[in-house]
């Protein structure tokens, strides 16, 4: 038998209960499924000795718009590989994140028949594009006339037929040995942006190049792929398998569905350890979590509420002794993700651990199938402490909801994908490893998420808009730089601008309402401004758009006993001479001290920043500066003396590059050793990353 609250426990409830419904009546409902704008239906064959695909394939395209669409533009990714004169080789030099393309390890798709479901040849129609750098040697963008315009909401259905030679693994896909992990490899459709789309004034196709700083952007649909192959193999994919057939040939046919995504990619390997969990929501959650979340948020219980998801782990057998980490980190990205953006749509999610020598197909996403990347040196203390495992994890599950389910455009604006996902690792990695998100933790060593994200900012990385189309940035460095940490640290810097509670709010609003859509930057800045209240043009123009530069600076300190008067002085009572015999001066008091402080903004971005003074009598006092102007000078008068001041002191602009300038103190810094020492760290971490990849 219940009991009854008291009556003020049940006054703050139904308040509450008010104030919730009335948030939530103001939030965007979580959409349950995509819109279908392309269905395939793929049948592919593996010759694991030749290293290749044959594939048919039937495919249907609904016309999203009010247009006539007289073409079909596809992305034929593997001819990426095909030889040194493709765009991506060219901009890769044969190297790309840490990874170097085999002499003799050429890939390549070929589309051998093209045609409508009628019968009607397309194939002598077909046209390699080059949209964006005219480079006649590539062949990863195939154009395709149509003998009539799909009419507006009209569809059209094709039936092709290719095979495909798969690259030895570099960037993303390939093989190694009997490893194989196959990612864009299926002819697939570019998206038809409506007028209105991203900012769009006229509706057309966006089908961009294979570059080597960029990834992807498809359209959502529907997927059954049917995959034969040597019985042999352990097969995991994008989707659930619906079908497994063993054939009297010595091969087994895996049939896999999934709906709402918008790609599919597969991996086969004889050795790999297949271990499945289920993350419950019931278990994994606690009333309290999903209590505070629904607080949080603004929304009902029932919004927050997860579903479960089957957790399939595909692990090398050296790495046996990690599983229960790579699970758990799937866990918390589950978790966590969830119950701040929404709940997980899919059944299943596929992790897979690379082979030894595939370190190219490691750290990446696709839809409900994510590769990690670990090495058997993380097995065993002290090196268990470098989380790179939970990290990866947890980075590209987060792809499920920024790329994934979220689908902006990965070619144009990369921050909204690599570096949402980023800013929402660090915190699952905060909630998980409090309290800075610790990435090492080896003999007495530290480093946080944080901290790795600004020791990569300095002035010589900000050559470039944070927001720009991705091969167009000054460098590789830059690429990553500003799609990743960068991007993590402008989302920090916004949720130190509107708080913590309301950037949980924006994020969550911006999921509902782009979810199994096509969001642009515009979109988000819209949502993050709705959300807030306030206008943030000035934010994303100077962060975002234009790159400005982010540097405050304490340029002077200095504390003096106030001089004593010294000369004539007009009193009331008549003149009066103070000095020479060192008398004590009028109105002056013995042990007051005279404090001059100067501020400087170094960068360009204009921002407000706080700023803590603290003196030898304990006493701490808040002052904040609008950083409008280039500098401004501060006088105190105080009977203590002043002695340190410190720039940002809850961190809330982490994007600003100096961190041995944001603080002065008049008594020996010992910061400079700190910041040189995690510096260090920071780059044995890069290259234990790159070891173990």
């Amino acid at each position: 038998m219940s009991q009854a609250r008291p009556r003020s426990q049940a006054v703050v409830a139904a308040v509450w209960l008010l104030l919730l419904s009335a948030a939530a009546s103001r939030a965007d409902r979580l959409p349950e499924r995509a819109p279908v704008v392309v269905e395939y239906d793929i049948d592919v064959r593996l010759d694991p000795d030749a290293k290749q695909l044959t594939g048919t394939q039937r495919l249907v395209w609904h016309n999203p718009s009010d247009d006539e669409v007289g073409d079909l533009w596809f992305h034929l990714y593997l001819n990426a590989f095909k030889n040194n004169e493709s765009t991506f080789f060219r901009e890769s030099g044969g190297q790309l994140r840490g990874d170097r393309a085999a002499k003799d390890g050429w890939g390549w798709i070929d589309v051998t028949a093209l045609r409508l479901a009628d019968g009607t040849d397309l194939l002598p129609g077909r046209m390699f594009e080059q949209p964006d750098d005219g480079n006649a040697a590539d062949q990863t963008v195939m154009r395709v006339a149509l003998p009539q315009p799909v009419a507006p909401g009209g569809s059209v259905a094709l039936e092709l037929a290719f095979t495909a030679q798969l690259p030895k693994v570099y960037a993303r896909t390939g093989w190694a040995g009997d490893y194989f992990l196959v990612g864009q490899w299926f002819p697939k459709l570019g998206v038809y942006e409506p007028a209105g789309v991203r900012g769009r004034t006229v509706g057309g196709w966006n089908c961009h190049q294979f570059h080597a700083n960029s990834e992807f952007y498809a359209d959502f649909g529907r997927f059954r792929v049917t995959i034969t192959l040597p019985s042999r193999f352990v097969v995991g994919a994008t989707g659930e398998r619906v079908e497994r057939r063993d054939n009297a040939d010595g091969t087994t046919t895996h049939v896999l569905e999934q709906a709402d995504v918008h790609d599919f990619a597969w991996t086969a390997d004889p050795d790999f350890v297949e271990l499945r969990r289920t993350f419950s929501a019931e278990r994994d959650v606690t009333p309290q979590e999903y209590e505070e979340t629904s607080r949080l948020l603004g929304r009902t219980p029932e919004e927050v509420r997860l579903s479960d998801v089957e957790i399939i782990l595909l692990l090398q057998p050296d790495h046996r002794p990690q599983a229960e980490r790579h699970l758990e980190a799937a866990r918390l990205g589950l978790k966590w993700y969830g119950l701040w953006y929404g709940r997980y749509p899919y059944r299943t999610l596929t992790v897979v651990d690379p082979a030894p020598g595939a370190a190219g197909s490691g750290g990446m996403e696709y839809p409900t199938f994510i590769t990690a990347g670990s090495s058997f040196l993380f097995n065993r203390r002290p090196l268990d402490g470098i989380r790179l495992p939970e990290e990866v994890t947890i980075h590209e599950f987060g792809h499920q909801y920024w790329y994934g389910m979220v689908a902006s455009n990965e070619f144009e604006e990369a921050w909204l994908d690599e570096g949402f996902t980023t800013y929402s690792t660090s915190r699952v990695m905060e909630q998980a490893f409090p309290p800075d998100g610790t990435l090492i933790e080896v003999l007495g060593l530290r480093l946080g998420s944080v901290e790795l994200a600004r020791l990569g900012n300095d002035a010589d990385a900000l050559f470039d808009a944070l927001r720009q189309r991705s091969w167009r940035y000054s460098g590789g460095r830059a690429y990553g730089f500003n799609s990743y940490y960068r991007s993590d640290l402008t989302l920090r810097t916004l949720a130190g601008l509107v708080g913590e509670a309301t950037m949980a709010r924006v994020l969550r609003t911006y999921h509902e309402r782009w979810r199994f859509r096509h969001p642009g930057s515009a979109d988000f800045y819209a949502v993050a401004e709705e959300v807030a209240g306030r206008d943030l043009d000035g934010f994303f123009g100077q962060l975002v758009e234009d790159g400005a530069l982010v540097d405050f600076e304490v340029a002077r300190l200095t504390s003096q006993r106030v001089p004593r008067q010294r000369g004539v002085f007009d009193r009331d009572d008549g003149r009066e001479t103070v000095g020479a015999d060192g008398e004590k001066a009028k109105g002056a008091e013995d042990g007051e001290y005279l404090s001059t402080l100067l501020l400087r903004r170094r960068g360009g971005a204009i921002l407000p920043v706080e700023f803590e003074l603290r003196f030898d009598d304990g006493t701490v006092e808040r002052r904040s500066w609008d950083g409008v102007e280039r500098w401004v000078r501060y006088r105190f008068v105080r009977a203590a003396r002043l002695v340190e001041v410190e720039l940002d002191p809850d961190g809330r602009l982490p994007l600003d590059v100096g961190i041995l300038d944001n603080g002065r103190r008049l008594d020996r810094d010992g910061r400079a050793a700190a910041h040189w020492g995690a510096r260090i760290l920071f780059w044995t971490q890069q290259a234990i990353a790159l070891a173990a990849m």
